[in-house]
């Protein structure tokens, strides 16, 4: 049977683990003629290419609208990098990421999800996304960049707007170009500020800090680079957790067993977050750019394409997961990919999964029953990203 693998089709927003299948068993090397993309989708495979960046580039862009093009990126953003200028750019940021820093952010992300949860404790229902979900991650985020608590909420719903795409178009949209520029500037005026007033905080600390270029020589990063910076880890560090919360929430309503080994304790909560991300990774896929001939079981991915490396669809593989359309908190992780994999893998991966597990936990100690109301669930329509808009849900 033909079928056609369109990540922005309603099938593939709303729930493309049959297609999934297909591929993996079908077409495990994909080509859509009509996008012009490759795509992979077997366990073994992505995690191939994740590794061979020196095959599989990010320099091209990640987004299918930026690698269709076949113009390297010029935006410099630490993403879209390969190395030796990717490692060394990664080392500016990656300290405040380090798991003796993520862990002191624990009393923090406490008291930002109390103060969200707690009014909500007196409501019949709410929507855990629009009320809590969508709201904690950029505080979080925003707190370490040092942005202003009046602005926070309005670099999250720019982000909503810029990640948006239609049904079938691949492209951002004319709001997501103005969201994207509106942030861009938003942050490059807040950089020089922090010249101006510095503090303790991320944006701070990276107008001070010195790169070092293969002929040995150094220099500060300018406005336009540290803005670039923050634009970015606001998106990645507010998208990715309200999306694996959303998500989490919803598979625990469909599983109340496995709700009720977190409810008792007897859970491993960091294995349940693991779970939640290798059931419903809330980045389906990341783009690369093929730069040489690269061959595989089932056929040959040639030079000089998008490819996307589908991890919503490896971490379902059978030939690695047993019974891998059960979610299961107990089941012990493999090799974990849901937060990206190689040289790309998250940078804050650590703060997602301790900001995930503590939200659990605070949700199951104030709503140890509740329900989700499956006839309003929303899904997002967005660029990589995938999950709930909108999860209504209420006490039982």
């Amino acid at each position: 049977m033909s079928r056609a693998f369109d990540p922005f089709s309603d099938e593939f927003f709303n729930d493309p683990y049959d297609l999934y299948r297909w591929l993996r068993d079908e077409q495990p090397v994909y080509h859509n003629p009509d996008l012009g993309f490759y795509a992979l989708s077997r366990f073994d495979d992505v995690v191939r290419a994740h590794r061979d960046w020196q095959t599989f580039s990010s320099n091209f862009g990640v987004t299918l609208e930026q690698l269709r093009s076949g113009r390297r990126d010029a935006t410099g953003s630490i993403i879209t990098i390969d190395p030796p200028d990717h490692e060394r750019l990664r080392k500016l940021v990656s300290r405040a990421f380090t798991p003796r820093a993520v862990a002191a952010m624990e009393p923090l992300i406490r008291d930002i999800q109390s103060s969200m949860l707690d009014p909500l404790t007196a409501d019949d229902s709410f929507d855990l996304v629009g009320d809590f979900a969508a709201r904690f991650p950029c505080e979080v985020i925003s707190t370490i960049l040092g942005v202003p608590e009046a602005d926070r909420q309005a670099i999250r719903h720019r982000t909503d707007v810029m990640l948006h795409r239609e049904p079938g178009n691949p492209n951002t949209t004319d709001a997501g170009i103005e969201a994207a520029i509106a942030n861009g500037v938003y942050f490059y005026e807040l950089v020089a500020e922090k010249r101006r007033h510095p503090d303790d905080k991320m944006i701070s600390l990276l107008c001070d800090v010195e790169v070092e270029a293969d002929d040995g020589s150094r220099h500060r990063l300018d406005d336009a680079e540290i803005a670039g910076f923050a634009t970015l880890i606001a998106a990645a560090g507010s998208e990715t957790v309200t999306k694996l919360v959303a998500n989490a929430v919803v598979e625990f309503s469909r599983n109340p067993d496995q709700w009720n080994r977190v409810v008792d304790g007897t859970a491993d909560l960091s294995a349940a977050v693991e779970e939640v991300l290798r059931y419903l990774p809330p980045s389906q896929y990341q783009g690369r750019y093929s730069v040489a001939d690269a061959d595989f079981d089932g056929g040959t991915i040639p030079a000089g394409h998008p490819v996307l490396l589908i991890t919503g669809a490896a971490t379902r593989d059978p030939r690695v997961y047993a019974d891998p359309d059960r979610f299961d908190i107990t089941r012990v992780p493999q090799l974990a990919v849901g937060l990206g994999h190689g040289i790309h893998a998250c940078l804050g991966a650590a703060l997602a999964r301790l900001e995930s597990r503590i939200a659990i936990e605070e949700i199951a100690r104030r709503w140890p029953r509740y329900e989700v109301d499956e006839s309003r669930l929303e899904r997002v329509n967005m660029s990589n990203v995938a999950g709930y808009a909108s999860v209504p849900m209420r006490r039982t």
